[in-house]
């Protein structure tokens, strides 16, 4: 079958790539499929993964309950028996495999074998193009799941990239004060016509006055600057994931009673939820669009400073 594989720190397009089917997984036609910063993150070490990359996928299951019907899958895969599966956590399985990210080949192919537990139902009204959303949707509702944020609270995103985006449109649903950070004018420019306020980064003075801070800058550099941007007893979320390791002051955690929380994969349902009723729009974030064959030409379009979201065209419908 045709897919995109990492081979070192390069992006190869390979027309006859051979996936071992999976016990007890379905295969999927992929039908679109998502670059996004983890994606980019890979490329540059992080994970130390090889193989097939891509895990914000639309496909077509071959069998199984939900065969010939769209769905779109949750990327991690447990085992079902650790204790973390019987605890109700299977995202951080010990076991499991991450499609597209840890031991599992991922969408940027014709096929792919999911779970079918990991299935969630793509509504027949919902285009594609809008559902192959739902991944990074969910990982911005997984703030929610994670904090209470109320309307009086004061929110700054650091980021005005594809995260960033969608975790602003996510939490200006829980009508807070929010403001995105970002060092990009045509990306801030979309946010504010989304009503969601906004600053260049160039004119940010963090004020050490917000509730929460959520670092969605694809840097290293991002925590320092959340750290000057948050109050007192305030709450770091920390979104970005960047190969190499990073040095961090951790003095001013403790002076200031700062929280670091880790937030990673979330929900598909209210994410799903969310597409479907228009509550987050993802029409003007695609940036570009490409076959398998041309995987270059669309890591280098992701790569540059003014792309949100790249796509790759794979089955028909």
């Amino acid at each position: 079958m045709e897919a995109v594989c990492l081979q070192g720190d390069r992006i190869c397009y390979a027309s006859n790539y051979q996936s071992k089917p999976r016990d007890g997984m379905v295969e999927v036609s992929v039908l679109t499929a998502g670059i996004c910063e983890t994606d980019l993150q890979l490329k540059k070490g992080y994970m130390g993964f090889q193989g097939v990359l891509g895990h914000e996928f639309v496909g077509v299951p071959l069998a199984g309950r939900l065969a010939g019907q769209r769905v779109t899958g949750e990327i991690n895969c447990a085992c079902g028996s650790c204790d973390f599966c019987r605890r109700g956590l299977p995202r951080h399985c010990t076991g499991r495999s991450v499609i597209g990210i840890l031991n599992h080949d991922g969408a940027f192919a014709e096929t792919l074998f999911v779970p079918e537990e990991n299935f969630h139902p793509v509504p027949a009204d919902l285009s594609t193009d809008r559902a192959v959303f739902t991944e990074p949707v969910a990982a911005a509702c997984r703030i929610l799941e994670q904090v209470r944020i109320a309307a009086n609270d004061r929110v700054v995103i650091l980021g005005d990239g594809r995260l960033g985006n969608l975790c602003a449109q996510v939490l200006k649903t829980t009508k807070c004060s929010l403001c995105v950070v970002g060092k990009h004018q045509s990306k801030l420019d979309r946010l504010a016509a989304l009503g969601v306020d906004n600053t260049l980064l160039a004119d940010f003075q963090a004020a050490s006055d917000a509730d929460f801070v959520v670092d969605c800058t694809g840097s290293a550099s991002g925590t320092e600057l959340a750290v000057q941007a948050v109050r007192a007893c305030g709450t770091i979320i920390q979104k970005t994931t960047v190969a190499g390791t990073q040095d961090l002051a951790m003095a001013p955690f403790v002076i200031d009673e700062i929280t670091l929380l880790g937030s990673r994969c979330g929900p598909f349902a209210p994410a799903l939820e969310l597409l479907h009723t228009e509550q987050v729009v993802v029409d003007d974030l695609i940036s570009g669009r490409y076959p398998l064959q041309e995987a270059e030409a669309a890591f280098e379009h992701a790569e540059q400073g003014d792309a949100l979201k790249i796509l790759f065209d794979i089955t028909g419908e």
